[in-house]
């Protein structure tokens, strides 16, 4: 049976769906569980940190084709509205939620210290 299909899946829902009928025995998933948690322990903050940048990447890559469309426009190289509002539209979405990405890194940071220990 291939277990990739449970990786994602931890406790009871991966014994679950590997079935009864299994040649695969409960504890040996359970080791293979924990291994694949400890390996992904290590590797989850890089995989987080990853991610954020490419959101940011995204963000300026959008408020840039934003810019490019209102300086085609004021330039009069163009006259679809339609693009440029699409562009501001999509920049603006995505600072949004960039900010509030970060306003909320921000927020679990302060939580954390001010656990006393």
């Amino acid at each position: 049976m291939d277990l990739s299909a449970i990786s994602g899946l931890t406790g009871v829902s991966a014994l679950n769906a590997v079935g009864a009928g299994s040649e695969v025995s409960a504890a040996s998933l359970t080791g293979m569980l924990t291994e694949k948690n400890e390996k992904a322990d290590g590797t989850l903050f890089s995989a987080i940190f990853n991610s954020a940048l490419d959101n940011i990447k995204t963000t300026n890559s959008y408020l840039s084709d934003a810019e490019n469309e209102e300086i085609k426009f004021a330039l009069g190289e163009t006259e679809n509205t339609h693009d440029l509002t699409i562009a501001l539209k999509k920049a603006s979405t995505a600072l949004q939620y960039t900010v509030t990405v970060r306003d909320k890194i921000l927020e679990a940071y302060r939580e954390l210290m001010q656990i006393q220990i």
